[in-house]
Parts: structure tokens; C-alpha cells; sequence
């Protein structure tokens, strides 16, 4: 019989489920953000005619700027000082201000040239993504420190990634809103006005984190170096900054983690285009109200069938672990991308929903896990290097996310135009055209898939490697602030 005892979870370490539920609601709102533009974009082409190119444009470089910036932000939550905290001053303005620029970067109108429409476009994306930096990089650093348990992260990150669902439930939906004959003229006037119910809907949730949520632990020594650096001069903080970027780039289990989202992740995104584009112009014929109709079913049914994955995968990582655990979520997406061949069928369009549940269970565990495991490196780092900066790891790896997001935006507006689709043709594509569509919908996430899970492989800071960690790093701050009594 086994030895091992159960792990058992201090009174201390527990957050109380308000703030559980208060965190989960900013990622509804990190949800939302990050997917609004790609499911709105379709009005780009579909409602003011912009070609599938400009659009892949549109959408790369704004989000590799964003890229850019997350670093730079991640430093400076990491160091900054105020009586309200590191990360909660950011998260409050910066929902605020991402939700304003949302509603106005929308408001375009039919009639104009499609320059006009890129370079409205562009600026306004642009802007939009610098706030939501300003907004997200501190809200995922919070997360990584609010508790310093093994399995209370996870189930941190489970309540975060449920919540997030909700936006989920809704995104799928944006088309049909927008096409929605009765409340609107057109998709354009659809997307103006769900633009500024989505921007209200930022500005009240993003704001709850800031204000119901405590900021906890920070290291002594920690506290000492980041007072220190606020009145260094600006050679000096670029230099640490870029110090401290080089370190977290070299955290071999950090890295294999973001291999295995970048690949994950931002496959699956690449490919929505294609599904959508599959889904209203070969099973639905062209018919716009059937396809959005679909659209919205697959959505919905992959969001649901996400939210049991996430209890399911936060409760099998404390039997099998982390590692073990993502292994088994990603290899159901891919049985769900492979399935994807067979499913596409006009004959029976309803066939196109059955992927969505197998799809869900990989997306269901990334989040929760990944988060979790860089909170366990954030411990790692610290009792290497003595700080804590959850900022840069929470950036490092959301720069990683976005880069790829911007490849992939780019990228699938080629691979359309390289099949050989006209939205004129509707839903009179040739063969060949829907032909190459469903290749690149299957073939790209289902190596992908592979490649995540040969990357997590390998991933080495188990349980009871976390857990002996913890206890140097807890003994350290227990002598730490027995010096500081004494002195």
C-alpha cells in the first residue's frame, strides 16, 4: 500500500470563493476582449467587402504590437508601488479605457473605401490593444499570486477559466446578432451597436477584480528591491527590465509551456475562419441564417461541454497531475480536429456540431492548467533568484500567445485566398477551393496538438518538486521576517 499522504490545503492558503468568483468575472472579460475582434471581423468582409488579406492584416499587426507592449507592462506592474497595489490601479483604469475604445473602433459605416476602413481600422485596433494590455497582463499576474498552494492554483485557475466560459457562450451568437434582419438594416449597423454593448459590458466586469480583490503575498526581499528600483534612473530600469526578460526566457519549463499553448491555441484560432467559412458556404449551401445558425450551436455546444471539461480536468490533475493531465485533455482536441473530416457533410449539416465536445476538452484544460503550472515556475524562480515576477511570467507568456495570434490571423487570410475563395461565389466555391478549406481545418490543429503534447512531455516540476519548493521558499520568508522583527 501506499505511503504518500494526501495533500491537505492550509486554511490559509484557501481563497474565499467571492474572490474566486470576483477573478473568474475579469476573465469573462479577458475572453471577450481577446475574441470579439476575430468573431466581429467576418462584417469586415462579409458587410463592407475588404478582402480576406487586408483583414489578416488588420488583425497581425495590431496584435504584434500588442505583443511588444506586454513585457514592458509586465515589468512595471512587477514594479510598481501604491497603497492599492501592484497589479489592481492597471486593472481598474485599463477596463475602463479598453472598453471606451472598443465601442468606437466599430462605429464604421458602409459607402467608404476599403483604405479608409484599414487605417480607421488599424489606428483604433492599435489603441484598443495597448489598454488592454494596460488591463490583462496585471489581471493574469494577480491570479499567480493569490495563493501559494499546489492545488488551490488549479482550482484557482478552474473558477477562472469556467467563468471565462461565459463570454464563450455568447461569442458564437455575434454573427447571427449582427445579421439579424429585424433589429438591423445590415451586419454593419449590427456590429456598431453590439460594439457599445460589449464595451459597457468590459467596463462593469473589468472593474470587479480591481475592487473586491486583495492583493496578497509579496517576498520581503522582493518588496526591498522593487522600492529600490522606483528610484533608479531610466538607464537602470531598462537594463533590469531586459535582465529580467533574459531570465524568464531561460526557464526551460516555462518555455516548454508556452510552447505547448502557441501551438495549441493559437492552431485552433487559425483555423475558425475556415470552419465558419466551411460551415455557412459548403454544409449550410451558402444559406447565411442556417450556417450562422451551426455557428452558434457549435459555439455553444463547445462551451457547455468546456465547462464540465474544466471540472473534470482541474479533478484529474490532483489524481495524475498537471502534466499528465494536459496530455489527455489535448489528445481528445485532437480525436475532435480528426473528426472534423467526417464531419463536414451537406447531406447532414448537423453532423458539423459532434466535433465541438471532443474540441472542448483540450481548450477546457489549457487554461486551467497552464496557469497553474506558471505559478508553480513563478516559485521556482523566486527561490532561485529571490523576486517575484509574476508580471513578466504572466507577460512573457501572453507574448507568446498574442505573436501567434498574429501569425495566425495573418496567415489565415492567405491560406483562404490560397484555396482559392471568393465571397462573391458564395456558396458556388468549386471543389478544389472547399477541398483545401478542409485540409488546412484539419491538418493544422491536429499537428499542432502533437507538437503541444511532445512540448509538455517532458515538463518537470511535478507535485512533490512544487511542493519541496514551496517549503524552501517558506522557510526563507520565515527567517526573513524574523530578522526584520528583530531589527
Amino acid at each position: 500500500m501506499s505511503t504518500k499522504k494526501a495533500h491537505v490545503t492550509a486554511a490559509a492558503d484557501r481563497i474565499p470563493w467571492l474572490e474566486k468568483i470576483a477573478y473568474g468575472l475579469g476573465n469573462t472579460v479577458n475572453n471577450l476582449l481577446g475574441a470579439a475582434i476575430g468573431y466581429m471581423s467576418i462584417v469586415l468582409n462579409v458587410g463592407l467587402g475588404i478582402d480576406p488579406v487586408l483583414i489578416g492584416t488588420l488583425q497581425a499587426i495590431p496584435r504584434f504590437t500588442d505583443s511588444l507592449t506586454d513585457p514592458v507592462m509586465g515589468y512595471l506592474s512587477d514594479n510598481t508601488h501604491s497603497r492599492f497595489g501592484r497589479r489592481r490601479p492597471y486593472i481598474f483604469v485599463g477596463a475602463i479605457l479598453v472598453g471606451i475604445t472598443f465601442a468606437f473602433m466599430w462605429q464604421l459605416k458602409p459607402g467608404l473605401s476599403q483604405m479608409f476602413y484599414f487605417w480607421y481600422f488599424l489606428v483604433g485596433s492599435i489603441i484598443f490593444y495597448l489598454f488592454y494590455t494596460m488591463f490583462a497582463t496585471p489581471y493574469v499576474a494577480l491570479g499567480y499570486e493569490l495563493t501559494s498552494d499546489y492545488h488551490e492554483r488549479t482550482r484557482l485557475m478552474g473558477v477562472q477559466n469556467f467563468m471565462g466560459q461565459f463570454a464563450w457562450i455568447s461569442l458564437p451568437w455575434f454573427y447571427a446578432f449582427m445579421e439579424n434582419d429585424r433589429l438591423f438594416t445590415d451586419a454593419v449597423q449590427g456590429a456598431r451597436v453590439l460594439a457599445i454593448l460589449i464595451g459597457i459590458i468590459v467596463i462593469v466586469l473589468g472593474v470587479i477584480p480591481a475592487i473586491f480583490i486583495k492583493e496578497r503575498y509579496v517576498a520581503p526581499e522582493t518588496e526591498k528591491k522593487e522600492k529600490q528600483s522606483l528610484m533608479k534612473g531610466l538607464s537602470e530600469n531598462v537594463s533590469a527590465f531586459f535582465k529580467g526578460l533574459v531570465l524568464t526566457l531561460k526557464r526551460k519549463e516555462f518555455l516548454k509551456l508556452c510552447i505547448g499553448t502557441f501551438f495549441l491555441f493559437n492552431s485552433i484560432q487559425l483555423v475558425g475562419a475556415f470552419s465558419s467559412y466551411i460551415t455557412i458556404f459548403y454544409v449550410s449551401g451558402g444559406n447565411t441564417n442556417m450556417g450562422a445558425k451551426y455557428m452558434g450551436l457549435f459555439g455553444t455546444i463547445n462551451t457547455l461541454s468546456t465547462l464540465a471539461a474544466i471540472a473534470g480536468v482541474t479533478w484529474i490533475s490532483s489524481k495524475i497531475g498537471k502534466r499528465r493531465a494536459f496530455m489527455v485533455a489535448t489528445s481528445a482536441t485532437l480525436i475532435g480536429s480528426l473528426l472534423k473530416w467526417f464531419c463536414y457533410d451537406p447531406m447532414a449539416p448537423w453532423k458539423v456540431l459532434l466535433p465541438a465536445p471532443f474540441i472542448a476538452i483540450g481548450m477546457g484544460g489549457l487554461f486551467t492548467l497552464m496557469g497553474s503550472m506558471i505559478a508553480d515556475v513563478c516559485d521556482l524562480d523566486e527561490l532561485e533568484t529571490g523576486e517575484r515576477r509574476e508580471g513578466m511570467f504572466g507577460a512573457i507568456y501572453w507574448w507568446m500567445v498574442k505573436l501567434g495570434l498574429s501569425l495566425a490571423f495573418a496567415l489565415s487570410g492567405f491560406l483562404l485566398k490560397w484555396t482559392g475563395y471568393n465571397v462573391v461565389f458564395g456558396g458556388a466555391q468549386s471543389a478544389e477551393t472547399f477541398m483545401k478549406m478542409r485540409l488546412v481545418d484539419v491538418i493544422v490543429p491536429s499537428s499542432a496538438c502533437i507538437i503541444a503534447i511532445l512540448a509538455v512531455y517532458r515538463y518537470k516540476l511535478t507535485e512533490a518538486k512544487s511542493l519541496e519548493i514551496r517549503e524552501q521558499l517558506d522557510l526563507r520568508h520565515a527567517s526573513l521576517n524574523e530578522g526584520i522583527t528583530t531589527n
